[in-house]
């Protein structure tokens, strides 16, 4: 068997250890005689699985008593809409920092349901840089302030985050989640779409304080009411059965394996240092992103020649790195070296570079 290094931003690469295990499991759960896909929610067994994955949530993440942990459906974008109707309730103002295509999504789904102060933005460079955020330009009466910690499309990330005092602070953390410690109490809500570094595509994780939940607008759907999952434990309807169930198979592997989110943030560091030292003493190559807000886990990169990016993406997908690409609106490529890509992915792919940049300068 031959498996490529996929740098793809989402749904992304898996750990092979959880991949092999859920083969293992796949025709029998631990002696059920059934498949994780088949099981009832409501049966005893998926229970042990639902349960253990939250326990196992709140222990990697060290999430305090007094956060909810819900795991819907519907992806990260639903949130967009679900936000303001939780929250948008008391003085219908929230505030807004825009740092690419997420984050302007999530602020236009906002203006349908209050008023939005977009506090900062960093469009006029391409999303390439996270503003510098002025204090005197938050609302003093905003329901929230929301920020999108990680930009997947433009390689950014908050190494600094807003000081909003009473105000709830709302992080989209969809492609940093588990990808090294946060303090869960620094915030009011923090949701995943868990296809980035948890899980397959399918599952989103909202994290929410306990004092957050209960005041939704009247028009809020069913669906889209936290407090409906949290009083249910997620189980108001069928929940993503089969990717919480790999959400738990990848926490135990950052658990047992990988020994927990300090030793997940050295070895994605690492991953990091080698790919941008790479960048900022390569002739033909360079990132796209200002030093002091470049992301561990995305990071894009161009030539100065349209003609050599299309020429290295095409080798590059010969020699098995795989959804190199950029996105269509930074263009160039981008690498995407999530938790589960192996440091020998990224070394395998440098060298690559190193190898075009000789046979091509």
């Amino acid at each position: 068997m031959s498996r490529v290094y996929n740098f793809s931003a989402g749904p992304s690469m898996l750990p092979e250890a959880v991949l092999r295990k859920a083969a293992e499991e796949m025709l029998d759960y631990e002696g059920s005689g059934q498949s994780v896909m088949e099981m009832s929610h409501r049966s005893k067994i998926y229970g042990t699985i639902i349960q253990g994955a939250e326990s196992l949530l709140r222990e990697v993440m060290n999430i305090p008593d007094n956060y909810k942990v819900l795991f819907l459906q519907g992806g990260a974008s639903t949130q967009f809409a679900a936000i303001p109707m939780n929250l948008m309730t008391k003085n219908k103002k929230a505030d807004y920092v825009i740092t690419g295509q997420w984050a302007k999504k999530a602020c236009a789904e906002a203006k349908k349901y209050g008023e939005v102060n977009v506090v900062a933005s960093s469009a006029d460079k391409t999303f390439s840089y996270i503003p510098k955020l002025d204090p005197s330009t938050f609302s003093k009466d905003a329901d929230y302030f929301y920020i999108c910690m990680n930009n997947t499309i433009y390689g950014t990330v908050y190494h600094e985050l807003p000081d909003t005092g009473d105000i709830p602070l709302v992080a989209d953390i969809s492609s940093c989640i588990l990808s090294a410690p946060i303090d869960v109490t620094k915030f009011g809500v923090l949701y995943a779409g868990a296809q980035k570094n948890m899980a397959p595509a399918g599952l989103t994780v909202v994290i929410v304080r306990e004092d957050l939940i209960g005041n939704a607008m009247d028009i809020t759907p069913t669906m889209l009411d936290w407090k409906i999952h949290a009083d249910n434990g997620s189980m108001y309807n069928t929940p993503p059965c089969y990717t919480i169930y790999m959400a738990k198979l990848v926490l135990e592997w950052i658990k047992n394996e990988i020994g927990g989110l300090d030793k997940m943030y050295e070895l994605n560091q690492k991953k990091a240092d080698l790919l941008y030292h790479f960048l900022d003493n390569s002739k033909m190559f360079r990132g796209t992103v200002v030093p002091e807000d470049r992301s561990l886990m995305n990071v894009p990169f161009v030539t100065d020649s349209e003609e050599l990016n299309t020429k290295f993406i095409k080798e590059a997908t010969e020699r098995g790195f795989v959804n190199i690409k950029g996105h269509r609106t930074v263009g160039g490529m981008r690498a995407s070296i999530y938790n589960a890509m192996p440091y020998e992915g990224v070394k395998a792919l440098v060298d690559f570079m190193a190898e075009f940049e000789k046979n091509n300068g």
